[in-house]
């Protein structure tokens, strides 16, 4: 054939399943995708070389693709990690000290569940950080919550103090002077002038209105406040006109915990042309890089994500059934049982009274039912004592469990320590003194799951979306199906090289191939013994921890 490229080597082409699996496996080595000779079948070979006409005509090339390559090199150069890949945070520590520091020792980034905690105990965590992972990357949690605004600028100082360099700012509707506060108390020039940020921001958003406040410099009347405040030096006001107020955006979509349940592949591409229109307004020199999360729980989605644009991808509910994850063995378990449609949204505590809701396991809970139950009742009433005696009673035996009175007397306590203001606020307000006693519930809930409370089992709050039981589908028969053989790491490197697997094969597939489900299904395996090859090939297949199914 006139023009036509053909491909030469020591060893034919692999034409069978089990041979196309294997060869498309070696991520580390190029692959061709060759016709066999007198004959429209196509094979797969490795090695050799291009030229004379030695009847296996050339279609196509996919170069080497490890798991380290994909994504984009500017996310794991700012974050100093192998892999484009972050675990984002879980609240109240579920995204857990052990789990950001085996994650950072594997060259992932890691991010530490700050959200819901005191500033004390995120310091306790940040002792250990630093005493047993000194200089390698991990993220901590920074949430915005209207309702308790003292700890949010309470985490922000602790931040600063202890030299926390990376946060994920998460649930903000609007910034705040603490989030930009955090940003700006990190802006120098270096010896070119240039503006440096070393207080980096990864924003996790799901609007594109919040997406648009991140991806611009800060606000000069917040800015102009902090200056004023002597929050910032006069240097760092100046220098915020040059940068956004994230390196990394986010986009979240059908995901755990607080989502719109939005599809990924309508808000990425949206946010990619809104990164493309902040660049060509502001001029920045460094891209802002976008992120893609909510639903990332297989090798395709990973490959989806990074086909589509994402610079990087972000897990979360399939963390959370890992042995790191700080939450009880009774959730673990809960959630690897887990299939596709066991999810349901419920009221959030943390902003109750404006009606946020979050993304929570259904299957052996009825939390989301008693939750839902509470927010009727708010909607309803003016306050506690509005509650007809056969409500009051309901709620006291079946989902407090406890009169209402012992319950605000533990609020009291609890936010006399945390944001006395609520009390104060909530003292002449029935309405008010009614959220507080419904989050009670709402709060506790999540702990009772974290503790493994066998008590209030019905009562578990379990964060958890989608993409953990797809998860559960695609380890299934496989030593992942158990809990307590899942890690952090493992579960992470498993689906970038399963996700790297996916993208060669759309590669070939863009050129025409086709590929029958024993091939394209791409199945965990344990970690093969170590071996001594005898070929590079063997080398190759060795260091795979995937392997595809039978």
């Amino acid at each position: 054939m006139t023009g036509a490229l053909y491909w030469n080597g020591s060893q034919p082409p692999r034409a069978d399943a089990a041979g196309v699996r294997e060869a498309l496996a070696c991520l580390d080595q190029a692959r061709y995708l060759v016709r066999l000779p007198g004959s429209d079948a196509v094979g797969v070979a490795g090695g050799g070389s291009l030229g004379r006409d030695s009847g296996y005509e050339l279609l196509a090339v996919s170069g080497p693709l490890p798991p380290t390559r994909i994504g984009a090199a500017a996310f794991r150069d700012a974050h100093s990690v192998r892999y484009a890949y972050q675990a984002g945070a879980m609240a109240n520590g579920i995204a857990s000290e052990d789990m950001v520091i085996a994650l950072a020792r594997a060259g992932l980034l890691g991010t530490f569940g700050a959200a819901g905690l005191l500033p004390e105990r995120i310091e306790k965590a940040i002792d250990r950080f630093e005493t047993e992972i000194p200089g390698l990357p991990y993220a901590a949690n920074l949430i915005h919550n209207p309702m308790e605004q003292a700890l949010e600028q309470a985490t922000v100082e602790v931040y600063l103090r202890r030299g926390v360099r990376c946060v994920e700012a998460s649930a903000y509707l609007d910034l705040t002077p603490h989030v930009v506060r955090y940003r700006l108390s990190g802006l120098r020039r270096d010896r070119t002038g240039r503006v440096t940020a070393g207080n980096r921001v990864i924003a996790k958003v799901s609007r594109a209105e919040v997406a648009e406040q991140f991806m611009r410099p800060a606000p000069e009347q917040l800015v102009s406040e902090l200056r004023a405040a002597g929050l910032v030096t006069e240097e760092q006001a100046e220098a915020a006109r040059w940068v956004p107020m994230a390196d990394d955006v986010t986009v979240e979509a059908d995901s755990a915990g607080h989502t719109d349940r939005r599809p990924l592949t309508v808000s990425l591409p949206s946010l990619l042309r809104q990164r493309g229109a902040a660049m060509a307004s502001f001029g920045y020199r460094d891209p802002i890089r976008v992120g893609a999360a909510g639903g990332i729980g297989t090798p395709e989605a990973v490959a989806a994500a990074f086909a589509a644009g994402a610079d990087y991808v972000v897990t979360g509910s399939v963390n959370q059934s890992c042995r790191e994850a700080g939450t009880s063995a009774a959730v673990k378990a809960m959630l690897a049982g887990a299939g596709v449609a066991d999810c349901a949204m419920a009221p959030a505590a943390d902003m109750f009274e404006i009606g946020a809701e979050l993304q929570v396991l259904r299957r052996g809970t009825m939390f989301a039912m008693r939750a839902a139950k509470l927010r009727e009742l708010y909607r309803a009433y003016d306050g506690l004592d509005d509650l007809p005696a056969a409500e009051r009673a309901q709620l006291e035996s079946q989902i407090l469990r406890r009169p209402v009175s012992q319950v605000w007397d533990e609020c009291v306590a609890y936010f006399s320590s945390r944001d006395p203001q609520q009390v104060t606020r909530a003292q002449d307000d029935p309405k008010r003194r009614m959220a507080l006693v419904f989050r009670w519930y709402l709060g506790s809930s999540s702990h009772w799951a974290n503790a493994g409370d066998p008590d209030r089992t019905l009562d578990y709050q379990i964060w958890c979306g989608p993409a953990m039981g797809a998860f559960n589908d695609w380890v299934r028969g496989s030593h992942l199906a158990a809990p307590e053989n899942r890690g952090a790491v493992e579960v992470a490197e498993q689906l970038l090289a399963g996700g790297a697997f996916h993208l060669r094969l759309a590669q070939l597939r863009a050129a025409g191939a086709e590929f029958a489900h024993p091939v394209a299904d791409y199945r965990p395996a344990p970690p093969k013994p170590q071996a001594n090859p005898t070929s590079q090939e063997e080398t190759c297949q060795s260091q795979q921890p995937l392997r595809m199914s039978q």
